[in-house]
């Protein structure tokens, strides 16, 4: 849970910091909007994402299912800069299906935090395999980090791509082709 008065002293010292005047009228207000902001966009934080997938269905469908072109925002951790993007996910059940919208909101939960991309691929991968035991789980996901467009080495429309790959997409090169074209098809 965000401490919304501490954000907000936090970043009435920030205004200062650099430079500025936090009673001005333009920003008189910042610190209470950013305290808000903050508590949408780091709502994941102590939230376990495997909760979203506690209702699965005992069904008899063993082929993929697919989530693609889903996209997603979240908070480097290294510059408290924004990353955005897409995330593709797939799994085989092992007699278990979950509401689509619920692995939805497994990435929503973990991209709202701190983060690294490379975890935030991992960790969607691993929450849905601890939580439902599929066949096989993967994960792409590319994005664009601001700390790298706007900032530093500035290479803005660079897209940075992970993918994490458990079970049968990892041993079975068939499936994990099948995959990637039923992703990257139009």
């Amino acid at each position: 849970m965000i401490d919304g008065p501490a954000v907000e002293r936090a970043m009435a010292s920030m205004i200062e910091a650099v430079g500025e005047d936090p009673s001005r009228e333009g920003l008189q207000d910042t610190p209470r909007r950013v305290a808000h902001a903050y508590a949408e966009l780091f709502s994941g934080v102590g939230k376990d994402p495997k909760e979203e997938l506690a209702s699965a269905f005992e069904e008899e469908y063993r082929d993929m299912v697919i989530l693609r072109d889903m996209p997603f925002y979240s908070m480097c951790e290294h510059h408290f800069l924004p990353f955005f993007g897409q995330v593709h996910l797939g799994y085989l059940p092992d007699g278990k299906v979950v509401g689509v919208s619920k692995l939805a909101k497994v990435v929503d939960t973990l991209a709202k935090r701190p983060q690294m991309q490379e975890r935030l691929t991992a960790q969607i991968a691993e929450a849905i395999q601890e939580a439902i035991h599929p066949d096989g789980v993967v994960v792409v996901t590319w994005a664009e980090h601001l700390c790298m467009t706007m900032r530093g080495i500035k290479k803005p429309g660079t897209k940075v791509v992970t993918s994490a790959i458990r079970g049968d997409f990892r041993n079975c090169s068939v499936t994990r082709e099948q995959f990637l074209s039923l992703v990257l098809g139009s």
